[in-house]
């Protein structure tokens, strides 16, 4: 039955979690679209990571909000979640339009043509920031197709131009549900009278694509390998916006750059940092930079005065052919060292990522990937295992190889296991290396270690580290609610009073008055005032 014409739509924009691991920060696909969405609509959204709801709990919500559309978003490892709920919704009568690069990839399987159910009653392929208004106008209209695609006259695909970006609100969406603060610590906040009871991580794009074509990522196959950027000003006054929101509302915010290597035009990334430094604005940030781009001494001191407080390296293995097996030679394992380095001097510290199971690895390379690490800055290490994402050329190779074991393992989703056979080492001890180095990395005496390697340091960088370690332990061992997060500190209270100490009596830490920043990055005004020159008469 098709609605009226023109009608105005409620729209539910979903980001489905994958019932085992939290993400950190929400996903930038549902503030985009949400505002690239025409005028004349709501949009409601829900991330499954914030807002858990049954399949049930949440077809309810559908029906009593009187939602016309459902979106879902998706990437692999969400994928089967993303399924269910979309049937529990199509099943009530209410349409679903998936997008993402799953779907994007497979879309056969999302429209039942390969032989199993439908799940959706429309995709929309690639970069959506052109199709979704006709999607949305289509729905309104009940004339819904089954295929959106961003392609040109000769039917060739068209990349968006990141020049028109549309401006998110983010000074007047409500982010309540992406508060990082857990709910049962927020009463002690108020009661020690922290000025603050919010933390909120944005994430903001400032460009797409990656020319490098590493063997196992998606990035390439889904944005192309042609960068394209937004201009610098949009992504400043982005980022004022962010920051006059989190000071009116007495909250605290940081920005993830979810970009897939931010600093891939060097020159670019300079510009733009300077740029944010002009403007005052400086906010602390992550960001994704390869190993290679960060020898630029230049870049290193722009990215600590910016704000720059973490950067995720993809280092994947220390073992050369390991790289080479999967097209990222581009990456030295002899100069991840001398890297870290550099920019802990700038007060900035590295999201190490390692992959096991790679064709080379053999039993105890979780042991010999610690025993370098220990001798690095400290950081937050991630491990996991070597995962085949359909239609990337390692999932073709492998299936070539017949070394597949799961074909379709993102419909059966199992965190941390493999679905091929590897080469030197058996899928059982891949599992018990990552166990190992997840275990070794995050005990209480790893953690109370790290802390102490920067004792010198200021408090505000010492909580930094204490919460973001305390947070990536979740990934592979998930302390959820208050009980969870008691027993997690009464772990680790020998690091928690360390923090707790310094942070009351030693807060600037041993570093000399002229040179202390605040954590934002920006220097702090009894320190702009010392090194100003004496401007008085003689």
């Amino acid at each position: 039955m098709k609605l009226e014409q023109a009608s105005k739509l409620r729209i539910l924009l979903y980001n489905p979690d994958n019932g085992v691991t939290q993400n950190f920060m929400p996903h930038l696909w549902m503030f985009l679209l949400q505002a690239l969405t025409p005028s004349g609509h709501e949009v409601v959204l829900i991330d499954g990571n914030t807002q858990p709801m049954s399949d049930a709990e949440l077809v309810q919500f559908v029906l009593d909000r009187r939602i016309g559309l459902v979106g879902i978003g998706a990437m692999t490892r969400m994928i089967a979640k993303a399924y269910r709920v979309a049937d529990a919704i199509r099943a009530a009568g209410i349409p679903v339009v998936m997008g993402g690069p799953h779907v994007t990839e497979v879309p056969d399987e999302a429209l039942g043509r390969d032989g199993g159910p439908r799940h959706a009653d429309a995709l929309a392929l690639g970069e959506a920031d052109e199709t979704w208004p006709r999607i949305v106008e289509d729905a309104a209209r009940g004339e819904l197709k089954e295929i959106y695609s961003p392609v040109d006259a000769f039917g060739q695909e068209r990349k968006p131009n990141l020049a028109d970006y549309p401006m998110i609100p983010w000074d007047s969406i409500d982010l309540r549900q992406f508060n990082r603060i857990p709910g049962f610590f927020r009463p002690i906040m108020r009661h020690f009278g922290f000025e603050w009871e919010t933390f909120h991580i944005i994430p903001i794009e400032s460009g797409r694509g990656c020319p490098y074509g590493c063997e196992f990522c998606t990035v390439t196959g889904f944005f192309g390998d042609s960068i394209r950027f937004r201009s610098n000003r949009s992504i400043v006054e982005e980022m004022l916006k962010i920051k006059e929101r989190a000071t009116s509302s007495r909250g605290k915010a940081a920005v993830f750059f979810v970009d897939d290597n931010f600093a891939i035009n060097v020159k670019r990334t300079k510009s733009l940092l300077r740029d944010v430094i002009a403007a005052g604005a400086q906010l602390s940030w992550v960001g994704q930079i390869s190993a290679n781009l960060l020898k630029d001494e230049e870049l290193l001191d722009l990215i600590g005065a910016s704000g720059g407080k973490w950067i995720f390296i993809g280092m994947e293995s220390l073992d050369p052919a390991n790289l080479a097996s999967v097209n990222k030679s581009f990456n030295k394992p002899a100069d991840y060292a001398r890297v870290l380095e550099a920019l802990a001097k700038r007060h900035v510290y590295a999201i190490t990522s390692f992959i096991f199971g790679l064709d080379n690895d053999t039993p105890g390379v979780a042991e010999r990937t610690l025993a370098e690490i220990r001798q690095w800055p400290p950081g937050l290490p991630v491990f996991g295992q070597i995962t085949p994402f359909p239609a990337t050329p390692l999932y073709d190779r492998l299936l070539k190889e017949g070394r597949l074991t799961r074909p379709k393992h993102w419909l059966e989703f199992a965190p941390f296991q493999m679905a091929h056979t590897p080469l030197k080492i058996t899928i059982p001890q891949v599992q018990d290396e990552v166990l190992y180095a997840w275990k070794n990395s995050y005990s209480p005496a790893a953690i109370e270690g790290a802390i102490e390697s920067i004792a010198d340091e200021p408090a505000a960088y010492k909580i930094s580290h204490l919460m973001s370690r305390l947070f990536f332990r979740g990934i592979y061992f998930p302390q959820k609610g208050a009980w969870g997060w008691l027993k997690l500190a009464a772990r680790n209270r020998g690091a928690i009073y360390r923090v707790v100490k310094d942070s009351l009596t030693r807060w600037h830490g041993a570093h000399p008055p002229a040179s202390r920043r605040d954590f934002n990055g920006k220097l702090e005004p009894a320190s702009i005032e010392r090194a100003q020159p004496d401007s008085g008469g003689d």
